[in-house]
């Protein structure tokens, strides 16, 4: 059973930045960050595969970059110019497999526990 681990969420002005880390028991094939507010679906944030382009949600594109460390089990979001509907809570997902096409939480086998990103205005 792979674990994960996310950290670095908290609260900052519109603007700002954080950077969220996500520590995995071991390698996974496919790791991503979704996000969610109450009462609604988890929303596909970015994703990295250890082959292919990465992924990112349109909302996010030019101001989040996704990255792995060298050893490639740490899953890193970097999130700058954070504005007011960034605010969630951000989980980190994995997968033994390639990273789908169809880009929904069901793609991934494993989650964290969740870290809240919360943006003010």
């Amino acid at each position: 059973q792979v674990q994960l681990v996310e950290s670095g969420g908290g609260s900052v002005q519109a603007g700002g930045s954080l950077r969220l880390s996500c520590a995995s028991s071991e390698y996974t094939y496919c790791m991503g960050w979704l996000r969610q507010v109450p009462v609604t679906d988890r929303e596909y944030v970015a994703r990295l595969s250890s082959t292919g382009p990465m992924y990112f949600a349109d909302s996010v594109k030019g101001r989040f970059t996704i990255s792995k460390d060298s050893a490639k089990t740490t899953l890193y979001l970097q999130m700058n110019s954070l504005k007011p509907e960034d605010t969630g809570m951000y989980y980190c997902a994995a997968s033994p497999r390639a990273c789908m096409v169809s880009r929904q939480a069901a793609d991934f086998d494993y989650w964290g526990q969740g870290t809240q990103v919360t943006v003010s205005s």
